[in-house]
């Protein structure tokens, strides 16, 4: 199996990847397969897959994030202050998200962590990392867009 997952470019996650697959195959309540072989490696895939573009989309939303600030740009002591007024608005906007959504958004994007460090931390899957970083995201994106109609 751990062949099979290098050879169709795991590389270095294929154990990572193999943990995943023994760990989901040992939850799932399913009955008898009729093809064992097919339907481990069918599901080695399919995980590696999944974690292939879940890498995919954290790196794009990283560029995005990143991208929303020139480097080296240093803010006038009015416009620091300014967005320390903004950055409070939208820190309560994210309060008022749920609490694990501000925990996982301030974790992440504040202290630094990344989603896997900040998922093993709250005792949640990284998907839900994921979902919850989306939710928060979408709804500053959607505040950006009503102040700047404003």
């Amino acid at each position: 199996m751990l062949r099979f997952l290098r050879a169709r470019g795991a590389g270095d996650a294929a154990e990572d990847i193999l943990q995943d697959v023994w760990l989901r195959i040992a939850k799932a309540r399913s009955g008898p397969v009729d093809n064992p072989r097919a339907y481990l490696f069918r599901a080695a895939n399919m995980t590696m897959i999944d974690r292939h573009r879940s890498q995919t989309q954290a790196a794009q939303r990283e560029r995005d994030w990143s991208e929303t600030r020139p480097a080296g740009s240093e803010p006038s002591p009015e416009s620091g202050i300014a967005a320390s007024q903004e950055m409070a608005k939208v820190l309560a906007l994210v309060d008022r998200l749920g609490a694990r959504t501000a925990a996982v958004l301030r974790r992440h994007r504040i202290d630094g962590l990344s989603q896997r460090q900040v998922a093993d931390e709250m005792g949640v899957s990284l998907s839900t990392v994921e979902s919850d970083l989306r939710t928060a995201y979408r709804a500053m994106l959607e505040w950006k867009e009503r102040s700047d109609e404003a």
